[in-house]
């Protein structure tokens, strides 16, 4: 049996989940690994098959994606040219993490693609939503990467389709301390927005992860890093608490753990709204923005409060789960883009049904 599984590279989170799932699919079958995306920051522990430009969203310095800067990067030929070279046909099963030329290949040449990341739960009917909707946000999680069945992570489990975050063995093993330090990746602003923020805070050691900044520095009580797994890891694991955006690996990580955690949602990014609804309604502290927020910012710093989740160790049963009923279902012929735009019945029978 041949696998493909297919990785959204705009964000650490897919690419940090990969690291865990890929050793448990090689143990089932051949795998071969593809990532899409400009926007990621981690070396992943294996080969790569393919590596295409995809379709990426690129982050601001302001709290929220740089749309101008999204638009310039977009290179449509190339992507409708990866989708058309793309040999899914030759894959036994294809896993989708929200990758779009896997998914849009796909749907173009008939072929099952079969959804597995964070985007396919947050629109579940049971799963808290943002007071304010977001049409746009919406669509872009069911047809940024659409798929004809979909299996979901989220901070908890709504039916047997959905499921509880997949937790790195690094912090599963790792015994937690706090060297008093705080832990901080928020991508979307700049360094000279984080320091702004929360130099004030002047008796407080700030660890910050920077998506900006490729060496390390330290501007008074705020040391500033580039992104790496095994550095964010040991601050993380030490650390007295997080400040995050609303994603979902990092907090999912923080929960976990135990880690006193405050998250503030990306401007208008719809699944992280979402994931802040659901965090607030867990006990987690939520701060709209990071401008302004002094006092709110100083509440949680003089809490003790941590809400800590122990999820259970299911990678292996739920990838051993996904695949043992898709190897059982028939090949379907499809016509394109049939299930995506034009069948109401196709998009019923698949997970959460009426999105």
């Amino acid at each position: 049996m041949k696998i493909l599984y297919a990785i959204q590279g705009t964000g650490n989170g897919h690419l940090s989940r990969a690291t865990e799932i890929v050793p448990v699919l090689k143990d089932f079958a051949e795998v071969d690994v593809l990532i899409s995306g400009i926007q990621g920051d981690l070396k992943l522990p294996f080969e790569i098959e393919y590596q295409f430009y995809g379709l990426s969203f690129i982050f601001g310095r302001n709290g929220g994606i740089d749309l101008l800067r999204t638009i310039l990067k977009l290179r449509p030929l190339q992507f409708i040219a990866d989708i058309i070279r793309l040999p899914v046909r030759k894959y036994d099963i294809i896993l989708c993490d929200f990758e779009p030329v896997t998914a849009w290949a796909c749907q173009l040449k008939g072929k099952d693609c079969i959804g597995i990341g964070h985007q396919n739960a947050v629109l579940h009917p049971e799963a808290p939503k943002p007071l304010k909707k977001d049409p746009a946000g919406i669509a872009i999680l069911r047809y940024y990467a659409p798929v004809t069945a979909k299996y979901g992570f989220h901070f908890q489990s709504y039916d047997e389709r959905s499921f509880t975050p997949v937790i790195r063995m690094a912090i599963r093993d790792a015994v937690p301390a706090n060297s008093g330090h705080y832990t901080v990746y928020l991508p979307a602003y700049s360094d000279d927005e984080i320091h702004s923020a929360l130099s004030v805070f002047t008796d407080v050691r700030w660890e910050v992860f920077s998506k900006h900044s490729a060496r390390p520095y330290r501007k008074g009580n705020i040391e500033f890093r580039p992104v790496s797994l095994e550095n964010f890891t040991n601050s993380f694991t030490s650390s007295e608490g997080v400040l995050c955006t609303a994603g979902f690996e990092t907090p999912a990580e923080a929960l976990f753990m135990g880690k006193k955690l405050a998250v503030i949602p990306m401007k208008n990014q719809y699944e992280q709204s979402c994931n802040a609804a659901l965090l607030a309604e867990m006990g987690v502290t939520v701060i709209p923005r990071l401008r302004g927020q002094r006092h709110q910012l100083q509440q949680w710093l003089s809490e003790d409060f941590a809400v800590r989740i122990n999820y259970p160790d299911q990678t292996r049963s739920i990838l051993e789960l996904i695949i043992s009923k898709e190897e059982k279902k028939p090949l379907k012929t499809r016509s394109f883009l049939r299930p995506v735009l034009f069948s109401k019945s196709d998009l019923d029978h698949q997970l959460f049904h009426r999105f």
